[in-house]
């Protein structure tokens, strides 16, 4: 790093004015300078200003590789921010960062609120369903929004989320002449549209959000029936014992739940679905966005095994539905070792497959018996389901 080609400057609101003297030596020595219109403006860029395209692309910051470069990114350029984007591209010695107060510095302390309480998400370019696992009572958000008129879109979405009581702080501008903060209640949103960039706030949530523990509802989920169902997709996702930055691949998926928890139990956790069953993509792609994991969980339409070719490796490998001998030898051969199995069957001739499984590579086997109390004429009864063998090895 003794002499990058590119400085990342972190850029607030006040302009040059809150900048480092390292920061303003490496703009007033550039070649090109980055960045949107409104961090162009800022430092007076002029002609050797380029703004960011779109689609948002690194690559005419990598074409300008042996000339000095600058760019500017909204307060730490590493949250939620284009540090991250150009990492894919530079060795270490290719780069220089200089850092201003993130955004989520500037709300915690315009608001009073400790930022290691707080939950911190860019929800400019995600959708708001991120927020469907987090929100509850009392917990405390900031996200960064997209524009001055995405307030209004949050609030409309927390209200129809059984939020409407949740409170709003709409941050504009932090840390500049034009800052402006206004509060409101979701269901009572009556701030009108300001300047970007704009962040909002969320606290005194009144509806207590989805529980945390493995086995959500059914209700939850888009399904034909094809289900895991509560009680024993919670057994099975403590089996799969789902861990950060882990792939999963989800082996007939039905309606993807088992996918869905997966990835709510690591927030760096990703799965991929195959399901057999072209109808039932729909609902596995649906469950995915109502949860907001759309970006970590795919959905592929294909029997396995032959559906499988061409994927990364996963690290844990579910088969809800339609095991086979031939589907286990081809992951057995398939997967490296040290990567997790979990299959469970309830006919009769997927228990013999799981069961010659378990005496040929060993493992755990598992038999889940589960009855439910039901209306039995003016009584009541034990309504049994069917029972569901569980095996669970490493490879």
């Amino acid at each position: 790093m003794s002499d990058p080609w590119l400085t990342i400057v972190g850029l607030g609101e006040d302009g040059p004015a809150g900048l480092t003297d390292a920061s303003r030596s490496a703009l007033a020595a550039a070649d090109v300078i980055f960045g949107g219109p409104r961090h162009l403006d800022l430092v007076q860029a002029g002609s050797r200003g380029a703004m960011w395209p779109v689609p948002f692309s690194t690559a005419p910051v990598l074409a300008q590789r042996g000339q000095r470069v600058v760019v500017l990114a909204s307060g730490d350029p590493f949250w939620c921010g284009a540090g991250g984007s150009l990492m894919r591209d530079l060795a270490a010695e290719e780069w220089i960062s200089h850092p201003a107060p993130s955004c989520f510095s500037l709300a915690a302390n315009a608001l009073g609120w400790k930022l290691e309480e707080t939950l911190c998400l860019g929800l400019h370019a995600a959708p708001y369903e991120q927020l469907v696992p987090l929100m509850g009572r009392g917990v405390r958000i900031l996200c960064t929004l997209r524009d001055a008129d995405a307030p209004k879109d949050l609030a409309n979405w927390l209200v129809h989320n059984e939020q409407a009581e949740a409170k709003i702080h709409i941050l504009e501008r932090l840390g500049g002449p034009l800052q402006r903060i206004t509060a409101s209640t979701a269901q009572n949103f009556d701030v009108p549209p300001g300047g970007a960039p704009v962040l909002a706030a969320i606290e005194e949530a009144t509806s207590p959000g989805l529980p945390q523990a493995s086995g959500l509802a059914d209700s939850h989920f888009d399904s034909d029936g094809q289900i895991t169902k509560r009680p024993v997709r919670a057994l099975t996702l403590s089996a799969l014992a789902p861990r950060q930055g882990e792939l999963l691949w989800d082996i007939g998926g039905g309606s993807g739940s088992i996918s869905v928890e997966w990835c709510l139990a690591a927030p760096t956790a990703r799965a991929i679905t195959f399901e057999p069953r072209a109808d039932r993509i729909t609902n596995i792609t649906a469950n995915a966005a109502k949860f907001g994991l759309s970006h970590r969980m795919r959905a592929v339409h294909g029997k396995a095994p032959d559906v499988l070719d061409g994927f990364a490796l996963p690290d844990c490998v579910f088969i809800g539905g339609g095991g086979s001998q031939a589907l286990l030898d081809h992951l057995w051969s398939l997967l490296p070792e040290g990567t997790r199995i979990v299959a469970n069957g309830v006919t009769l001739e997927t228990e013999t497959v799981l069961m010659a499984a378990h005496a040929r590579w060993g493992g755990h086997l598992l038999k889940v018996e589960l009855a439910e109390v039901a209306p039995l004429g003016r009584m009541r009864g034990w309504n049994s389901a069917r029972p569901v063998l569980q095996w669970s090895v490493i490879r």
